[in-house]
């Protein structure tokens, strides 16, 4: 039987229906949730979670979930880093009691990161039912993204270490022991940790590696043994440092040694690791793309730089779709995802689906108005096999012959700004063509001014622009990217037009792709990466390089 339904006896003083479901969120990669996670997300009233947790798991709630905000209960549980466990309970008693299913959302697992059984011990007092969904343990998921194996083929033992719980006979039996330990500390109190293993019989020279932000595109992890961690850091310029209170993930053992860990470090050499890379697309544009960046290590921020309106006078596309119906047009051809989304939304609007298009032959330009037309339920059945552009479907359009083609007419629904390129090409086929405007293009609102200033500034490490009008409307709206900064363009017009506004072209996709220009530039992260390297320098961002120090460099 399912935890969901399962029936506890309640006692008369508290009527419940509500339901709670403690969930582990990870140590901070949304994708490690688990799919029992995600189910439980989505079927949540209310979520309850610190704001670091908020952000891995919000997602995938439904909209207006409700999100009480957990405030810590007083100042001393603040300068201890407790947990706020007598706050989570009034929240979570006070959702469950009104009936509510309530997920509350705890970094890393429920019992082994989070304080939860106070939680759980008060939904038990008043026959609240509950259920646990498991986490990856911040002290198993963080070694793991850092290239720290805690067993190997020998075994070895693993002992899990609180550093702010941990009394002297917990210290004594960990230094006693060749066991691997792991350490849940700050980044201020390493150093203390460790001298607490060496005063317990650990050799100084035993390896040591720490871990911040483990598991996100901000981690980063330094190689010490336990007599030279507090020295490292101050060389790394990491301590002394406001942000000391930050919790790290430190391994004492053999296998943190970083002959290894640099073989297995799988994840902080990513070949676009933690960078902030600009998107001037809007966010359902971009989602592929963005998801494409993510898995190269790079922090995707979308941009839009365009904003589609519908056409002033919508009558010609009225006339236009209801001609679809009455088998007007031989050919529809979609040149990008907005006129899709137009004729789409004008379905919708005269209550038709994709069966209005049966008989009727489509056709698309480039992979991305290809899969949205397949969302819509269409499969297109003209694409380009070469390149992906007006030029491209002109190549592979076939000439209109009255023998086979019982209609010569094309519906060709178009930005207004559309240039006439395949209008010229599909008449000079034979084909009478209804150009149509589906939406306007018009320049977005700037975007906001933290934003405006890391472009200029160089706060972004790479820009990705997909067309020449990317490159005019965001040096519009938001001032020319800091030449420290990665250009990477799409193809030779818009890296023109990107040098006619004085930016230094980096990258060049060898197609009009939008995933091949994201792959040039994980290409020219991984020179990048190799090179210092080879150099014997520390791998940095580009926004990481002082302003003037860096060389021309175009691939």
């Amino acid at each position: 039987m399912s935890p969901t339904t399962t029936s506890t006896p309640v006692p008369s003083a508290f009527p419940v229906s509500g339901h709670v479901t403690f969930l582990g969120a990870g140590p901070g990669d949304p994708g490690l949730l688990t799919l029992r996670a995600v189910e439980a997300l989505a079927s949540a009233d209310v979520l309850i979670a610190e704001p670091h947790v908020l952000d891995v798991v919000r997602t995938h709630v439904r909209a207006g979930v409700s999100t009480p905000q957990l405030t810590v209960v007083d100042d001393a549980s603040t300068a201890a880093g407790i947990p706020a466990i007598r706050d989570a309970v009034n929240l979570v008693m006070e959702a469950a009691r009104g009936g509510r299913r309530v997920v509350r959302a705890i970094s890393g697992d429920p019992g082994l990161d989070g304080n939860a059984g106070e939680e759980m011990l008060a939904c038990a007092a008043e026959g609240i039912p509950f259920e646990v969904v498991p986490g990856v343990a911040s002290a198993v998921g963080v070694p793991a993204y850092a290239g720290v194996p805690l067993r190997d083929g020998r075994g070895a033992d693993v002992r899990f270490v609180d550093a702010r719980s941990a009394d002297d006979r917990c210290w004594s039996e960990v230094g006693a022991s060749d066991a691997t330990a792991v350490v849940s500390t700050t980044l201020d109190s390493v150093a203390a940790a460790a001298g607490e293993l060496v005063s317990a019989g650990r050799k100084p020279d035993t390896p040591m590696s720490v871990t911040v932000a483990g598991t996100t595109t901000r981690q980063r992890t330094w190689n010490a043994t336990l007599g030279t961690v507090a020295q490292v850091l101050k060389q790394a310029k990491v301590l002394p440092s406001p942000e000391g209170h930050q919790p790290v993930i430190a391994v004492v053992g053999e296998r943190s040694a970083a002959a290894q860990r640099e073989q297995l470090s799988w994840f902080e050499s990513k070949p676009l690791f933690g960078w902030r890379v600009l998107v001037p697309r809007t966010k359902e544009q971009a989602a592929s793309l963005s998801d494409q960046l993510r898995s190269y290590g790079a922090v995707p921020h979308e941009v839009p730089t365009i904003a589609v309106e519908p056409p002033r006078t919508p009558q010609q596309m009225e006339r236009a779709v209801k001609g679809l119906v009455t088998g007007r047009y031989e050919w529809i051809a979609f040149t990008s995802v907005n006129a899709v989304k137009a004729v789409r939304e004008k379905f919708e609007e005269y209550g038709l689906d994709a069966r209005a298009f049966a008989g009727i032959k489509v056709a698309a330009v480039g992979e991305q108005t290809a899969a949205s037309l397949v969302e819509f339920g269409v499969k297109p059945d003209l694409v380009p096999s070469g390149e992906q552009s007006a030029a491209g479907l002109l190549e592979d359009w076939p000439p209109y012959d009255p023998v086979f083609d019982p209609i010569d007419r094309v519906f060709l629904p178009r930005a207004d700004i559309a240039t006439e390129t395949l209008v010229a090409g599909l008449i000079e086929l034979g084909w009478e063509v209804d150009d149509v405007t589906a939406y306007r293009t018009v320049r977005a609102s700037p975007p906001p001014a933290d934003t405006r200033e890391a472009i200029k500034g160089g706060g972004f490490d790479a820009v990705l622009f997909t067309s020449s009008s990317t490159v005019r409307n965001l040096v519009g709206i938001a001032g020319k990217p800091h030449n420290v900064t990665v250009i990477a363009c799409i193809g030779p017009a818009t890296a023109k037009t990107a040098e006619e506004h004085g930016l230094r072209v980096d990258v060049l996709s060898p197609e009009p792709s939008v995933h091949k220009l994201a792959e040039a530039l994980a290409a020219f992260g991984t020179q990048r990466r190799e090179a210092a390297i080879e150099a014997g320098e520390h791998v940095t961002r580009p926004s990481e390089r002082r302003p003037g120090s860096r060389r021309r460099r175009t691939t």
